[in-house]
């Protein structure tokens, strides 16, 4: 990430020009070798998913079987070389670090491989309560492997969030994205507290799921999940869906490190973003409000209330958190602004130097 800290006086300019870079993040070492193998073959699975759902019709309350192994594949492949890059950074105890990814890496790839079996059964993967053998042995693993995940993954965050690994900004970025993706782990724990439901597998046989992650106020019996799901995302309807601020707190990292680019891509454009604590304030305003924006939705969910028919309080709540963000950058803007136009009056030091030198002649 190209650092932009000075600032300078117009006659400067041609010189930021030439030290402004394309933004990229930084280098660091090797990448994580057992991450990245989990990777490859999440992309792998990733097309035969998308293959699977345009030549199988069979199908999971109205989704193809092969939608939900698709989509935890591609959630892995970008997780996964996320944290394969940050664990390449120098930092402190990457011994431990470089085991919690592994431990990240095999438990990923053992439980999208349950998700994948099942499929290709033609039956659900989470929550289900069948007492065949295959399944049964899958619940296991969920049981071991979701927790591991967790574990590895509040284990890194821990070790990193103390330290600067890179530059200001994007080490809050990494703080901030990392944090929240746990946060956005723990938050899938409570679709188990959802209530049972009876469905449908591919064959039609009637299976019996313990929870789901469609929030209803008075759950019935019968099928939730995939009942008015909206295109493409497939979230529910007809009541709260905690698949929503899992989504959003898992990705986060990725969000917020965008952010980060961005900013870096815009600063020798915008003199006022060129100063990197100008950056970092802005990836703290844009970490606060997605931070908030997860809360609202996970409150939303909560509350059993579909996020295509938000009530009134819900409403407030996003409308508070615009206005609170939008004052929060005015003031980051107007203060570096601030800086900018004091350094451009401010005579240099270059000048008064040859001005004491004129005089002295």
């Amino acid at each position: 990430m190209p650092t932009i800290d000075t600032l300078s006086a117009p006659g400067d300019s041609a010189r930021h020009r030439r030290l402004a870079v394309a933004p990229d993040l930084p280098r660091g070492g090797r990448l994580h070798r057992p991450l990245l193998w989990m990777v490859a073959t999440m992309a792998a699975l990733v097309l035969f998913s998308a293959g699977g759902m345009v030549f199988d019709d069979r199908m999971l309350l109205d989704e193809s079987v092969w939608l939900k192994p698709f989509k935890f594949g591609l959630a892995f492949v970008l997780y996964g070389i996320t944290l394969a890059w940050l664990l390449s950074l120098p930092h402190k105890g990457s011994r431990v670090t470089w085991w919690m990814g592994t431990v990240f890496a095999v438990t990923g790839f053992v439980d999208v491989g349950f998700i994948v079996v099942q499929a290709a059964r033609g039956t659900y993967s989470h929550f289900n309560n069948q007492t065949d053998a295959v399944n049964s042995i899958g619940q296991l693993v969920f049981a071991s492997g979701v927790p591991g995940l967790f574990f590895a993954n509040l284990v890194i965050v821990l070790i990193l969030s103390w330290q600067r690994l890179v530059d200001r900004p994007t080490a809050r970025a990494i703080h901030a994205g990392l944090g929240l993706a746990v946060v956005g782990m723990a938050l899938g724990y409570l679709m188990g507290f959802t209530g049972k439901q009876l469905v449908r597998d591919a064959d039609g046989n009637v299976v019996e799921l313990v929870a789901g992650h469609t929030v209803l106020a008075d759950p019935p019996l019968d099928a939730r999940d995939g009942v008015g799901g909206m295109p493409i995302t497939h979230w529910s309807t007809i009541g709260g869906d905690l698949r929503i601020p899992h989504f959003l707190g898992l990705h986060a990292i990725q969000v917020l490190l965008l952010a980060a680019v961005a900013l870096a891509w815009l600063a020798p454009r915008y003199p006022w973003l060129r100063a990197e604590r100008t950056r970092a304030a802005l990836i703290g305003v844009f970490a606060s409000g997605y931070a908030g924006l997860l809360a609202i939705v996970f409150w939303q969910a909560m509350r059993a209330q579909s996020i295509v028919h938000p009530d009134g309080r819900t409403l407030f709540a996003a409308g508070a958190l615009i206005w609170v963000c939008t004052l929060l950058t005015l003031a980051v803007y107007w203060r570096a602004r601030a800086a900018v136009n004091h350094s451009r009056n401010a005579p240099s030091a270059a000048r008064l130097f040859a001005a004491g030198t004129h005089t002295r002649g």
